[in-house]
């Protein structure tokens, strides 16, 4: 069964970032509680400030799960990729990364690799690029294996990136790697950009999916726009996707609305 999760940053340099709740934990928790969602996805600057925050206490008082970890602090705060020309800068973010997926894999939680990916440019060309991803997947996918959990790895629009833009391109990057803990965010929000039709696009990627970000196409709340979430849920239950759908939007025109219009959503896609 798919579950639903809610985002929430604590990223100050990400404070106009599309993220539901921003700065209480324990606010978007009680929310999220109250509004009947299974769990929250949280946007950290470090895995420290994860671990300075009372999660775990948090999470039981509310029954909630953590649903994943997003590590996209790496570049916002410290301007880190895994395709930098320059391979200390490379080895400096591979490494945040780890500790956000320690922090994260502490909760049972996977870790999120999204603006962290990097892009090729004049000086790092596509090959060299997609081999620096290629392999940095690798290692790290490995490394949550041996944290019993996942890498979730995600494609972003042509405006954000220009290594994977599509579902497809996603599989293509993932296929050759021998670790199979590594797996696709699928983010409506790019997808509504770069796919011809989501729903082909996710039966297509099938089991490489690993996650899902449930939002609109204008990057507000599911329900706000003009996706049509009919054959979206249908193609994922297709292929039997059982994991999040989380709502990452800005939150417009405010933190609760958004949620609220998310969970009737959620619960008329999944739920009906």
């Amino acid at each position: 069964m798919i579950k639903s999760a809610i985002t929430v940053s604590i990223v100050e340099q990400a404070r106009k970032g599309p993220f539901v709740f921003h700065d209480s934990v324990p606010d978007a928790c009680r929310i999220a509680s109250e509004l009947a969602f299974d769990a929250v996805e949280l946007f950290a600057p470090s895995a420290d400030a994860i671990r300075a925050l009372p999660l775990q206490e948090l999470l039981n008082q509310h029954n909630l799960k953590l649903a994943a970890v997003g590590t996209g602090a790496g570049m916002v705060v410290h301007k880190l990729h895994l395709c930098d020309p320059n391979s200390s800068r490379r080895q400096q973010a591979e490494q945040f990364i780890s500790d956000i997926m320690r922090a994260g894999a502490e909760f049972g939680a996977p870790a999120i690799i999204g603006s962290m990916q990097g892009k090729w440019d004049d000086v790092v060309d596509q090959q060299t690029a997609t081999g620096y991803l290629r392999d940095a997947l690798q290692r790290l996918g490995e490394h949550a294996q041996s944290l019993g959990t996942t890498l979730i790895y995600e494609p972003l629009n042509r405006y954000e990136t220009n290594m994977a833009n599509t579902m497809a391109q996603g599989v293509e990057l993932l296929k050759p790697l021998a670790t199979k803990s590594v797996k696709l965010l699928a983010d409506l929000f790019h997808m509504n950009i770069e796919e011809v039709s989501i729903a082909d696009a996710l039966r297509d990627a099938g089991d490489f999916i690993g996650h899902v970000h449930f939002v609109d196409s204008n990057r507000q709340a599911a329900g706000r726009g003009h996706m049509d979430f009919g054959p979206i849920a249908a193609a994922l239950a297709s292929i039997g996707f059982d994991g999040y759908a989380s709502a990452e939007a800005f939150p417009i025109p405010d933190s609760l609305t958004i949620a609220r219009q998310t969970i009737e959503t959620f619960r008329k896609c999944f739920r009906s």
